[in-house]
């Protein structure tokens, strides 16, 4: 759908101006669009590689494994029905680290190793079991204490200072999670009474 949305953008700008008598408009206009999009790409490839390296140092230190560890207990009251001891809690416990640090490289084939585990566990196959639905509400609105996405951005795109966004993000995704975690209660509560 975004396809067709872009398409008649770009087919209403091209046409407006050729009716205008600027078809030399659109050419510039691409060109300029190329050239800041490359540029932009390699300044945030820097900054992405500097601190996904920095965040996989913190992971290969233990980091990711004890803060999986530090939400165990959150994670046994937000996912009862997941055994503590099965490989889905493992699997929900370093996805949703990840996701906390930061390492959206990581959060994703952990994440998705974490909804192939609860799967396992799923007693109807067809449908996606309570587990899953606050996994993803967790790993779609997750706290995060380091956007390195967003603060390679912001370095590319010139900040000053691009890391001067932790707090407001991290107040913003507590009360994003917060929402979904509620929102996830709330719905299935109304399951269950069906």
């Amino acid at each position: 759908m975004i396809n067709y949305v872009w398409g008649a953008l770009v087919l209403g700008g091209t046409l407006a101006a050729l009716l205008s008598g600027q078809p030399d408009v659109v050419t510039q206009a691409l060109t300029d669009g190329a050239l800041r999009g490359v540029e932009l790409g390699v300044r945030m490839l820097g900054a992405i590689m500097l601190w996904t390296g920095l965040i996989r140092i913190a992971d290969d230190a233990g980091l990711t494994r004890w803060l999986a560890r530090a939400l165990e207990p959150l994670a046994r009251r937000l996912f009862p029905s997941v055994p503590g001891d099965s490989p889905a809690m493992g699997a929900l416990l370093m996805a949703i680290s990840a996701n906390v640090l930061g390492l959206g490289n990581a959060a994703t084939p952990l994440g998705i190793k974490a909804m192939s585990e609860l799967q396992r566990l799923n007693p109807e196959p067809r449908r996606a079991s309570p587990a899953m639905c606050t996994l993803l509400a967790l790993s779609t609105s997750s706290v995060t204490v380091v956007p390195t996405g967003v603060i390679a951005l912001r370095a590319a795109a010139g900040a000053s200072q691009p890391a001067d966004i932790l707090v407001p993000t991290l107040i913003a995704t507590t009360y994003s999670t917060l929402v979904a975690l509620v929102a996830d209660a709330y719905f299935r509560s109304r399951s269950l009474r069906r």
